[in-house]
Order: structure tokens, then C-alpha cells, then sequence
């Protein structure tokens, strides 16, 4: 029970607080970034143009790094068929059926050669997609997350992340959310349990003192022996 003149952040930092930090081989995350939230004529349109561009500036610090990047969108057949109960819940789902508008990138975002692009039909990146084995395979152990909704898909595919074993880092400017106070609910428990949130120039900083792997020594290191 909190007591009564004990803030939040002091009653949580009596359970958790831990920091997981930074793991050595890291990929970018950009969760959903499609036009459904950035059109004022969509019910899903949110405002978040500064989470967009402070994600482009994330993407641009790991593509200089070369570590791996992964945009992830949604797409349904026609009647939400692959969508299941969460077509049936979240009725503005219709707008991500194959060949709507509103599921194209945003002006600005475009999948660059060798970046990955997960299409997926449930709030994680990781749920019935090849995502987490794709990471496996190049030896990634860690997550650095940006996205839509803080409160949806991003927190969905947090939490996915950690269960599959990868360090996870969010990214606080590079999420976005309808409204203010899912966004930072979700960003404070995220923090709390199953990820560390940082600022863009954290995770810019970051990105930036890591030595680019070229083709060579990624191809090396990829079938290298295990230790032991």
C-alpha cells in the first residue's frame, strides 16, 4: 500500500529501478510508423510527427553504426480475415486492410536498401512473424524500440522483446501515443519492468560510439564459434 506522502516513482523504486543498460549488438526498431496516424481525416490520426522525426534521427545514428534496422507495419487481407479477435476488437483496424492509403508510410519514411520490413497482424512486432529468429541469426542480443502507439504496439512488442531474451531500450521522444497520458503511463511501467527508457540523444550517443562492422568482419563474426 502506498503511503500516503510517498510519490509514485518513490513507492515503484522501492520494487524496481534496475537498469539493464546497453547490449554490443543491437537493431532498430521503428514500430509501425504509417500514415493511419498522421492523417487528420483517419480515426487513428494522433498527432505524432515529432516521434517520427526523432525516430528518422535515431534510424540515421544506427545506419551510420550499420546495425540493423526493422520497420514493422500492419496489413490484413480483405475483411481482417488474418486479424482474429484483435480485428474484431479494435475496429479502426479496417484501415490497415491490404491496399488502403492509410497503411502506406508517411512522407518522410521510406525502407532503405537492406533494412527489414515486417508486415504483422497483431500489436507485437514479434507475435506469428519471423522476427525474432531473423535477430537470432545475426547475432543481435539487443532492442532499441521507437513506434506507434506508446501504449499499443509499441508496449506489445517491449514486452515481447524482453521475453525473447534481447536487451531492451526505448527510445521516450521516438514513441508517440493519442493522448498524453497512456504515453507516459506505458513509457513509466515499461521502465519499471521490462525495459530501460532513455532519451534520443542517449540512444544517439550511443549509437554513435559503436565501432560499424563492415561486410567482411559482420560475415566473420556471424559464423564465428560460440565461446566454450
Amino acid at each position: 500500500m502506498q503511503a500516503p506522502d510517498e510519490s509514485l516513482r518513490d513507492n515503484y523504486r522501492r520494487a524496481y529501478g534496475g537498469r539493464a543498460g546497453f547490449g554490443q549488438r543491437p537493431a532498430l526498431l521503428l514500430v509501425d510508423f504509417v500514415e493511419a496516424y498522421f492523417d487528420p481525416r483517419c480515426d487513428l490520426y494522433a498527432g505524432v510527427e515529432s516521434a517520427l522525426a526523432a525516430a528518422l534521427r535515431v534510424r540515421q545514428a544506427a545506419r551510420r553504426a550499420q546495425v540493423p534496422v526493422v520497420l514493422t507495419r500492419v496489413v490484413y487481407q480483405a475483411g481482417g480475415l488474418d486479424g482474429g479477435r484483435f480485428f474484431e476488437k479494435a475496429t479502426p483496424l479496417r484501415h490497415f486492410v491490404a491496399g488502403a492509403g492509410t497503411g502506406a508510410w508517411p512522407d518522410g519514411l521510406v525502407p532503405q536498401e537492406g533494412e527489414l520490413v515486417i508486415s504483422k497482424q497483431y500489436p507485437s512486432a514479434f507475435f506469428g512473424t519471423s522476427l525474432a529468429s531473423t535477430l537470432t541469426a545475426l547475432r543481435v542480443d539487443s532492442v532499441i524500440l521507437t513506434g506507434l502507439t506508446t501504449s499499443g504496439c509499441v508496449r506489445a512488442t517491449c514486452v515481447d522483446s524482453m521475453s525473447h531474451g534481447f536487451i531492451t531500450t526505448v527510445v521516450r521522444e521516438g514513441c508517440g501515443d493519442r493522448h498524453a497520458a497512456p504515453h507516459e503511463a506505458n513509457l513509466f511501467d515499461m521502465d519499471a519492468k521490462y525495459a530501460d527508457v532513455i532519451s534520443e540523444a542517449e540512444a544517439v550517443t550511443y549509437l554513435e560510439g559503436l565501432h560499424p562492422a563492415g561486410p567482411l568482419e559482420r560475415r566473420v563474426q556471424a559464423h564465428a564459434p560460440s565461446p566454450g
